[in-house]
């Protein structure tokens, strides 16, 4: 009985969401720390722009990916801005923040201080738990839900621990035991289902993905301007200004003139154990490959935007070669097939242009190496700009009958 009042008492500050529940101002303001979390890994891949950087920052955004996914099914639940909840994602953004500023030594530790590895991972294995204890409160007196977060325990709990002995470890062996906790936890998540998970207002649900979009996009123009901030502005400098603004309007335009009305109203269609299904599939996993790539682009944009303007270290004619031009092709390249993979999970048909796009980016990409860098972002731009031409006819959602 005396454990029992306490919960008791944490239940009566939960409020449970419905129908047309909306996103709250307190859930923009916890995406805050994510901003900054995804602005570190660009720069940790930026100081580091090769293929162990690219893995650092791909297992660096996996991390931060879920963490964010966990409380933004939580924020369905029940209202983030009150009671429990809110004391909850109040401490997981203080934790976040340390996880964001352990990022820059997060595989190679400086001198002094805390070792950076171990407390990334303890705190971020904190943020994970705690999420899944208020989500316990949350839940209630659902059976069907409480078996789900138990299930989803065994695997958060293992990656957890993986990524603590990470952590612990170091370097070399650190990143290869934190890609065995992504694994598990990745993994381990899916297989345990759907059937326990709710999702109440699918207006919220999509919104909430659609406005991190919006913050992925929003640090690749920030991650590009912060790089050339103290360079004298020149004209090479504004053309690569005006292609990088282009190439990230082009995205915004294929998101959410394309895909995010179909997987809204694809979401809103589905019921019970489908509806939670589709969810997980095309916004917990599907964004994934939205999300990440942007931050890949702006590591592109961010060179890019470095060649033309540090005059006194690179030439005009200078090409953009090694990690960085993939990144900018390749990014855009898995941006649109994650558009295609949303396409196909919502039974909306294969985006066949948006296909041939990102395939004909991935085989210029190494010709690419041979032109000045300004001029391959061009191709970018311009391929982008010719298929969200043709993108409102191909990707318009359906409408449903009746």
């Amino acid at each position: 009985m005396p454990v029992r009042v306490p919960r008791r008492r944490l239940r009566e500050t939960v409020h449970p969401t419905g129908e047309g529940h909306r996103v709250t101002a307190f859930e923009l303001f916890f995406d805050l720390v994510f901003v900054f979390a995804f602005t570190q890994v660009t720069q940790l891949m930026a100081d580091d722009p090769s293929g162990r950087g690219a893995v650092r920052g791909l297992v660096l955004m996996a991390l931060l990916w879920f963490a964010w996914c966990s409380y933004s099914w939580l924020g369905n639940q029940a209202r983030a801005d009150k009671g429990i909840v809110r004391v909850a994602m109040l401490a997981a953004m203080a934790t976040m923040f340390v996880v964001a500023l352990t990022i820059p030594e997060a595989f190679d530790d400086a001198a002094g201080g805390l070792y950076a590895p171990f407390v990334l991972a303890a705190c971020y294995a904190a943020v994970r738990l705690l999420h899944l204890a208020c989500y316990l409160v949350a839940a209630a007196d659902d059976a069907g839900l409480r078996r789900q977060l138990w299930l989803t325990l065994i695997p958060v709990g293992g990656a957890s621990a993986l990524l603590v002995l990470g952590g612990v470890l170091g370097p070399p062996a650190q990143t290869g035991v934190w890609a065995l906790a992504l694994v598990v936890d990745y993994a381990g998540v899916y297989l345990a289902g759907a059937s326990g998970w709710r999702v109440y207002s699918t207006e919220h649900f999509a919104e909430r993905y659609g406005l991190i979009v919006i913050v992925a996009l929003g640090e690749s123009i920030v991650a590009t301007g912060v790089g050339v901030a103290h360079q004298p502005v020149s004209w090479p400098v504004v053309g690569a200004a005006w292609l990088a603004t282009g190439t990230a309007v082009c995205l915004w335009l294929l998101y959410f003139d394309g895909v995010a009305p179909l997987a809204s109203s694809a979401l809103e269609r589905a019921i019970g154990v489908g509806r939670s299904a589709l969810a997980r599939d095309v916004f917990t996993y599907l964004h994934f490959p939205l999300v990440v790539s942007v931050i890949f682009l702006a590591l592109g944009l961010k060179k890019v935007l470095e060649y033309v303007a540090d005059t006194a270290h690179h030439d005009l004619s200078d090409p953009l070669t090694g990690m960085p031009l993939y990144a900018l092709f390749g990014g855009v390249a898995v941006y649109l097939c994650g558009r295609v993979g949303v396409r196909l999970r919502c039974a909306a048909g294969l985006d066949l242009p948006g296909l041939l796009v990102a395939g004909l980016l991935v085989a210029v990409a190494p010709l690419a190496a041979q032109i000045p860098a300004l001029a391959a972002l061009g191709l970018v731009t311009v391929a982008l700009v010719a298929l969200t031409g043709a993108g409102g006819r191909v990707t318009a959602p359906r409408q449903p009958s009746g």
